[in-house]
């Protein structure tokens, strides 16, 4: 028997899943109370305005993330193909989700800097993305020469994945994302 999901688990369920595919600024809060069987009142007592629950949103993307990502790669090893795992998982996360992109790309575009709470999460969000793979690249440094400097490299492939998930979105397949594999393959 599974446990009961809280009103306030609820919510934000409801509000990433409507953020995520339909948009923040195209999902009212009217609809959110509606998809999620709850009050307006219930929805305040626990998110004090629609931009608290968007940045509660992306934070549990973030772990979520991180999490599942640790997860994915618990079992290798060997730091290239921790690398190339790396982006297999962005290709399974787009592979669950249609092709609809990254929540955090997403929300930048649809809101900017409006907000700087939710602006300073998505570029910390993409700061450990970036920062996880220098730690590989790092790794792979330790057992073979790398192709150019490291810091360079560890940019270089993050705006490779970054820029194949906008495509991704884009052209509804993961093609980019595998070019990007066989990239990084030929780079090392």
């Amino acid at each position: 028997m599974g446990r009961t999901i809280t009103v306030k688990e609820r919510i934000l369920d409801t509000a990433s899943r409507l953020f995520y595919y339909q948009g923040f600024n195209s999902t009212g809060i009217n609809q959110i109370i509606a998809e999620a069987g709850v009050a307006i009142g219930s929805l305040y007592k626990h998110y004090s305005s629609k931009n608290d629950l968007l940045y509660q949103y992306l934070k549990q993307q973030d772990g979520l993330y991180f999490d599942n990502l640790n997860d994915y790669l618990k079992e290798e090893k060997k730091p290239l193909q921790k690398l190339l795992k790396l982006v297999d998982y962005r290709i399974k996360i787009q592979n669950e989700a249609d092709c609809s992109g990254c929540h955090f790309i997403k929300i930048n575009a649809e809101i900017g800097r409006q907000d700087k709470q939710v602006a300073q999460l998505v570029m910390d969000h993409k700061q450990r993305q970036r920062d996880f793979i220098n730690e590989i690249i790092s790794e792979i440094a330790t057992i073979q020469n790398l192709p150019m400097e490291q810091h360079s490299l560890a940019n270089t492939i993050f705006l490779m994945i970054e820029g194949a998930i906008v495509s991704t979105s884009i052209h509804g397949n993961t093609n980019d994302l595998k070019a990007v594999k066989k990239a990084i393959n030929q780079l090392f």
